[in-house]
């Protein structure tokens, strides 16, 4: 079957001769749609809500069993990051994946795309509910930890707003990516593990990457939410100098960058026949 426009056009361009500029109009509208098919999903409503907070308690289990001493980290410092992983990972990535693979095979993405609403509209939006939940989740977990863990006020809270907005960022734009090359919605929970499995393994997330061998924290500190834990590591405890501070931010912009890419050139906006 030939390729079609619908499927070739540059999904972050307007098509077709349409505005370019983004109203905030269309896109209450959309986001508002997707919010009520979010609410009405129990399965996605859970893994957004309720997993993070669950394997938080993980998270704290890992880090009473780590040895910490020597790294300059308290078991606060240790958990708060990997909490904020953990509802980037399953309230955003896994989340959007499944909801970009969904609205693309039941036709709606080919269908908001003939009318007015502009290619990054259609895809703002259907993110916007997923990033309002993981914002505003991440924010109560880490007031709330913070408060109970009694680690206190960030010192260099730039770093915990650049961690955040970076890792959000990151993930929306690697979940649109990854959506690109899923196939069907049932494959759409797998999609996710390959990118979970290595954060869990080597991001920092159960065990500080302070802990780990030299030569495999260096290694690990490529992977895509290493810099967003690392950035919010550092605005509790002060630890990374400014050449590792713009690592960081450079690792976490390379991935995101790399995600864009990749959605410019392989976004599907209607399933593969």
């Amino acid at each position: 079957m030939s390729t079609t426009s619908a499927t070739t056009t540059n999904p972050l361009k307007p098509a077709g001769g349409r505005a370019s500029t983004l109203s905030p109009r269309r896109i209450r509208a959309l986001a508002r749609a997707e919010l009520t098919l979010l609410v009405r999903n129990r399965t996605s409503l859970f893994v957004a809500l309720l997993l993070p907070v669950v394997l938080t308690f993980s998270t704290k289990t890992a880090a009473d069993q780590a040895d910490l001493s020597g790294t300059g980290l308290s078991v606060g410092t240790a958990v708060l990051p990997g909490t904020v992983g953990m509802v980037l990972l399953f309230a955003v990535y896994s989340n959007l994946i499944g909801v970009y693979v969904a609205r693309r095979e039941e036709l709606v993405l080919k269908r908001l795309r003939t009318g007015e609403a502009t290619d990054l509209e259609i895809l703002g939006a259907a993110a916007l509910p997923s990033v309002a939940i993981g914002v505003l989740q991440s924010a109560v977990l880490l007031i709330g930890g913070a408060l109970l863990l009694d680690v206190g006020i960030p010192s260099r809270p730039d770093l915990l707003v650049a961690g955040l907005l970076l890792g959000t960022l990151m993930m929306v734009t690697l979940a649109a990516a990854s959506a690109a090359l899923t196939r069907t919605a049932e494959l759409a929970q797998l999609t996710p593990m390959p990118l979970m499995l290595a954060t869990f393994a080597g991001s920092g997330l159960f065990v500080p990457l302070e802990v780990f061998p030299d030569t495999l924290a260096e290694v690990c500190r490529w992977l895509p939410m290493t810099p967003v834990t690392d950035l919010l590591r550092g605005a509790w405890t002060e630890q990374m100098s400014g050449m590792e501070t713009l690592r960081a931010l450079a690792v976490a912009v390379g991935w995101t960058a790399l995600g864009g890419y990749a959605l410019r050139k392989r976004f599907r906006w209607e399933p593969r026949r």
